[in-house]
């Protein structure tokens, strides 16, 4: 795999880029914008190495240069695999519905905010059989004091509005529950990941799945409220980079649709909630087709 050079440089005015970002891209040329995603999603590259949006909304590209080649010039798609070999890893958006991480109940897709940006994050919840004898809540997946209270209002809500919501919470007596963070050497804390964790238990207990399509954040309160979070920028980026095509956000964020780009908002389902029955309703599928997808 070679290593190339490039500078960054505005689309529109090709003016160079004043930041410094990497300085090598190891075996990529120059790609058009849809490319760059891929290069992105498939090589678990942050999207900003490549597309870099300014405060003036001026969009930035990486132009690489070769020795071999005189730029610019174009690829397609199908080139990049002998360009820079196979992916690192194939994401949840490209897998087949029958192989993704959600074709079960009880996993829900969360959005957060890491030390490199905006990332998508799954939450997995369980129920022990009522013969192990066991009982509580169980957290795993290196989960910070605020995420874990965020896990118990998520439950302490599902317990005392089950009737409500149509679930079958008496199970709960004498079955333990564990939710667990996929990635567990990374550490996790905050309370954005109400909603999601408050879904993926709602998914378990109905039997219903959640869309495959839908990334939510939000924090929860006891009585279901969906109350604001940071980093909805980052967040939406990250959702629209691996595939996601509709959001859930807290409505009281909706002022920060504005910091997102044009370009990216234009691709994204965004839905501002104010309640966690809002974020059910939107995110679980229709009880036949969580019934229809079990028997298959």
């Amino acid at each position: 795999m070679s290593t190339v050079a490039y500078e960054i440089v505005d689309v529109f005015t090709d003016r160079p880029f004043a930041g410094n970002p990497l300085a090598v891209v190891y075996g990529a040329e120059a790609l058009a914008g849809d490319q760059m995603q891929t290069l992105a999603r498939e090589f678990n590259l942050s999207e900003t190495v490549f597309v870099l949006p300014s405060a003036s909304g001026a969009t930035y590209r990486a132009r690489i240069f070769t020795p071999e080649r005189e730029l610019p010039f174009a690829i397609g798609g199908e080139d990049l695999r002998g360009l820079i070999g196979r992916p690192h890893h194939v994401p949840e958006s490209a897998q087949d519905p029958a192989e993704r991480r959600t074709a079960v109940p009880g996993v829900a897709t969360g959005l957060a905010v890491t030390g490199a940006g905006g990332d998508v994050l799954y939450v997995e919840a369980s129920l022990a059989d009522p013969e192990t004898g066991a009982a509580g809540l169980t957290l795993t997946g290196q989960l910070g004091d605020v995420m874990k209270e965020s896990a118990q209002i998520a439950l302490s809500f599902l317990r005392s509005h089950g009737a409500e919501l149509e679930l079958p919470v008496g199970d709960l007596k004498d079955r333990g529950v564990h939710i667990h963070f996929p990635a567990g050497a990374v550490p996790k804390d905050g309370p954005s990941a109400g909603v999601t964790m408050t879904t993926a238990l709602a998914s378990l207990l109905s039997g219903r799945l959640v869309r495959t399509d839908v990334a939510m954040t939000g924090e929860v309160s006891l009585t279901g409220r969906v109350l604001p979070i940071g980093g909805v920028k980052q967040k939406l980026l990250a959702a629209h980079r691996m595939g996601i095509t509709t959001v859930l956000i807290p409505q009281r964020n909706e002022p920060d649709l504005d910091d997102v780009p044009a370009e990216v908002l234009a691709k994204l389902d965004v839905h501002p909630v104010s309640d966690v029955r809002e974020v059910l309703a939107l995110a679980l599928e229709p009880a036949e087709v969580a019934a229809t997808a079990t028997a298959a």
